[in-house]
């Protein structure tokens, strides 16, 4: 793995687990991360090949919290994306996605991995981006969005085995096309259990 990265205020220090062809710290404490040609976070549950190769950026933390951050990306092909990632081990993630479908919509889609992967929409989202969060409470996990970074709708809840520490980060993509670039910014991680999962905080 890479070097040490800090990023604004988040706590702990990250590291590249895979690197990307290009990324910078923005003038706003955020990240942008250039994902080259064929990259992916899938295990295939079909049987077809898996492919672990996009560029992601990870931190470990413990207990419970909320991750978020605001995520726009270039798109260019279908199935780029920016991603918020919960990480285990190569068989055990769940991915939170602004992902360009087939018919060029850009959305939000979620992925649970133990084992294979699962592949889920969410909505269309009509704007250049959008914010997403992960929040863990014990064994459990939330995915939420947001169209306007105050109201949030509830996208999966799901277990995830591990132990007391998982490490969280942010991803790119781009499995079928040329490469992309996804910006991160607002990124905030706040050391909190969510009470209410589906009341929109």
């Amino acid at each position: 793995m890479s070097d040490e990265i800090r990023i604004g205020a988040l706590p702990m220090a990250l590291r590249w687990h895979v690197e990307p062809v290009n990324w910078a710290i923005t003038d706003d404490a955020g990240l942008t991360i250039e994902s080259g040609p064929v990259t992916d976070l899938f295990i295939d549950p079909g049987g077809r090949a898996q492919n672990l190769s996009a560029p992601r950026l990870l931190g470990e933390v413990a207990g419970d919290f909320s991750f978020q951050a605001r995520v726009e990306v270039a798109f260019r092909d279908t199935f780029d994306a920016g991603a918020l990632l919960a990480w285990v081990d190569d068989q055990t993630w769940g991915k939170l996605c602004f992902e360009a479908s087939p018919a060029g919509q850009p959305m939000v889609v979620s992925v649970v991995t133990r084992g294979t992967s699962d592949d889920a929409n969410a909505f269309d989202v009509e704007a250049a981006h959008i914010w997403l969060r992960i929040a863990r409470m014990g064994g459990a996990f939330a995915f939420h969005a947001s169209r306007d970074g105050a109201a949030w709708q509830l996208v999966r809840h799901f277990p995830l085995p591990g132990g007391p520490s998982v490490h969280i980060g942010l991803l790119g993509q781009s499995p079928t096309g040329r490469g992309s670039r996804a910006t991160f910014s607002q990124i905030r991680l706040a050391d909190r259990r969510l009470d209410e999962i589906r009341d929109g905080t």
